[in-house]
């Protein structure tokens, strides 16, 4: 999604899903060397800590849900009324990276300054943020095409990709249960790739587009999970080691950099002369339109901070599945929004990736259950 779009759209989408896309990221869990979330402290016993650590989590769960959901919907949103700026779509899902920096005023890093080149990090940097732009790019133009609850069933393929990432490139164990969510979930996305009824309040999607609208989003989860293993790679080989404002120095600069090359991408394509026009014939008006796109860039980053608070209270994968988790309840509202079709196969689709979601769910319940034994 552009989660993704803007993610961390990205694969979401999207994220978009972008969607977006672009603002969820996978690093490995605390090392054994930590101090576990439990150990007594001057704050208080175990037990007091234990219940905090999880109220916080429960608490950036919300916000990653609240933040994926609302972002996406208000992407729609923004086409459904008549915008059409895919540049634009795709410069709003990272521009509100400065949100991020409050986190690092709050939360400023206590370990030593790390040893790895500046020069070498800010390569990486900005190669994943030219990444994330083209990931977002897509999952702007799957929502541009397809339905809501399509785009948002498509977006759940980014489980099958990252397992497969994470496989090639982390070397991560396949078992039963992975296997079965992957099957699932490429069954639910051949399912609505082979549906090409007419969609949407807008009467009807054109079959070219669908199908378009349909590779992009795939192809958008697909890169948002590539995005997510390089990432992990980044922080077990480059940067090593992790902390809250480690994880926020990736986000905020790959954001930057995301959000650099859309503003550059939105003069060179010339779609900045039609801005002004599009704003006037937006069909809730001028002030809307800007509303749309201010909240469309906070919500986005609403995510990224419960993506961030989960990666430091309990792990990357657990904030992926949160992520997974959020995309079944986007077709819901994308019924009550905006009137979107739900036939038979889309149903179907749905109840097979909430299978699959779960079906991986439960593994990682399994491994944390075992690590935990160790």
């Amino acid at each position: 999604m552009a989660d993704d779009n803007n993610g961390a759209n990205s694969n979401s989408g999207g994220a978009n899903a972008n969607t977006t896309a672009e603002v969820q990221i996978q690093i490995p869990g605390p090392s054994k060397t930590e101090a576990p979330a439990t150990q007594e402290g001057p704050s208080g016993s175990p037990k007091a800590k234990n219940w905090k650590r999880w109220i916080m989590v429960v608490v950036d769960a919300i916000f990653l849900i609240v933040g994926q959901t609302s972002a996406t919907l208000l992407g729609r949103y923004y086409y459904s009324q008549g915008g059409n700026s895919k540049w634009l779509s795709t410069f709003v899902q990272t521009a509100g990276f400065p949100i991020l920096f409050f986190g690092l005023f709050f939360f400023p890093s206590k370990s030593p300054s790390s040893e790895t080149p500046v020069g070498k990090i800010a390569m990486i940097y900005i190669v994943l943020g030219l990444i994330i732009t083209g990931d977002n790019m897509m999952y702007s133009y799957g929502l541009m095409f397809l339905p809501v609850s399509i785009f948002s069933i498509i977006c759940a393929s980014q489980l099958a990709f990252n397992v497969f990432f994470s496989y090639v490139l982390t070397s991560q164990k396949l078992t039963g249960l992975i296997m079965n969510a992957v099957v699932l979930l490429t069954l639910a996305a051949l399912l609505l790739g082979a549906n090409h009824e007419s969609h949407g309040p807008t009467g009807g999607i054109i079959g070219g587009k669908y199908i378009v609208g349909f590779l992009l989003t795939l192809g958008a989860s697909g890169t948002y999970a590539l995005i997510l293993s390089l990432m992990q790679l980044t922080f077990e080989n480059v940067i090593k080691k992790k902390t809250f404002s480690a994880v926020l120095n990736m986000q905020i600069y790959t954001a930057l950099v995301a959000t650099f090359a859309s503003f550059v991408g939105l003069f060179a394509s010339g779609e900045w002369m039609d801005l002004k026009e599009e704003m006037d014939r937006f069909q809730s008006g001028e002030f809307s339109y800007l509303m749309t796109l201010v909240w469309t860039a906070v919500s986005w980053q609403v995510a990224s901070i419960g993506v961030v608070g989960l990666v430091f209270e309990v792990s990357s994968l657990f904030s992926n599945v949160i992520s997974t988790f959020a995309l079944p309840i986007v077709p819901l509202f994308g019924v009550m929004a905006f009137h979107d079709k739900m036939n038979g196969v889309k149903i179907i689709a749905m109840l097979i990736s909430i299978w699959g979601f779960l079906s991986y769910l439960y593994q990682n319940y399994l491994d944390d259950k075992k690590a935990r034994s160790a």
